[in-house]
């Protein structure tokens, strides 16, 4: 049940990155979510591996902050290729070719 709450939880820090990163109408809309929502269910499933106790709050603050991350630099990283490849694109169909 908690893998439940911990890929909701995911899943909303990926929509709050969709709305509040800049250049998200580059990222696509369920892209981000989707990372958001697998990145906390695989930390969180490592971490219980690794004999975290499930109603610890260092399990919950680690995984949130790990969902936090990888929709972060996702977004960041995801927006930057695509401004350089559309940029690019422009050029090439500007020139002519």
């Amino acid at each position: 049940m908690e893998l439940l709450f911990v890929v909701l939880i995911g899943v909303l820090v990926g929509l709050a990155g969709r709305v509040t990163l800049p250049k998200h109408e580059l990222t696509g809309v369920v892209l981000l979510p989707a990372l958001g929502g697998v990145a906390a269910a695989v930390v969180w499933v490592a971490l219980t591996w690794a004999r975290m106790r499930w109603d610890g709050g260092w399990i919950w603050a680690v995984t949130i902050a790990a969902a936090v991350i990888a929709v972060a630099l996702a977004g960041i990283l995801l927006a930057r290729a695509r401004h350089r490849a559309d940029e690019a694109l422009f050029d090439r169909i500007a020139r002519g070719g």
